[in-house]
């Protein structure tokens, strides 16, 4: 998950913190993710629906909870995910932008708005 946000151990001042494999009322278990003094946007969001697509983002501000969201994973998913097909159009040296429809959400199936190759192990290429 922290990879997929760009996190790495130099690039943040605050504390992070991670709990894994933690009992949930809802699920058998859920991971849980703490990064101080940071709000996610709309595409950090879209990148964490691709691979957890039940999770809840929580933003915490004076010590309360002061939203609690469901990820919901776009009909279109664009500039997040890498084409596998080395022939497409967005792995040459044109500046274009990727660009997946949602085929499918369980399992996760994706297709290339310009090759058309569908694609289902998306998390090894999320950009």
């Amino acid at each position: 998950m922290l990879k997929i946000l760009g996190v790495t151990g130099e690039n943040i001042k605050s504390t992070i913190s991670v709990a894994m494999r933690v009992r949930s009322k809802k699920e058998e278990w859920k991971d849980i993710v703490k990064i101080e003094d940071r709000e996610l946007d709309t595409r950090e969001v879209n990148r964490i629906a691709l691979i957890a697509p039940r999770a809840t983002i929580n933003i915490i501000r004076d010590y309360n909870v002061a939203e609690k969201t469901k990820v919901q994973l776009p009909r279109v998913v664009k500039g997040i995910v890498k084409c596998a097909n080395p022939n497409c159009v967005t792995n040459s040296n044109e500046p274009v932008e990727t660009s997946f429809d949602v085929v499918n959400e369980r399992p996760l199936t994706l297709k290339c708005h310009f090759c058309e190759r569908i694609q289902s192990r998306v998390e090894k290429y999320i950009v």
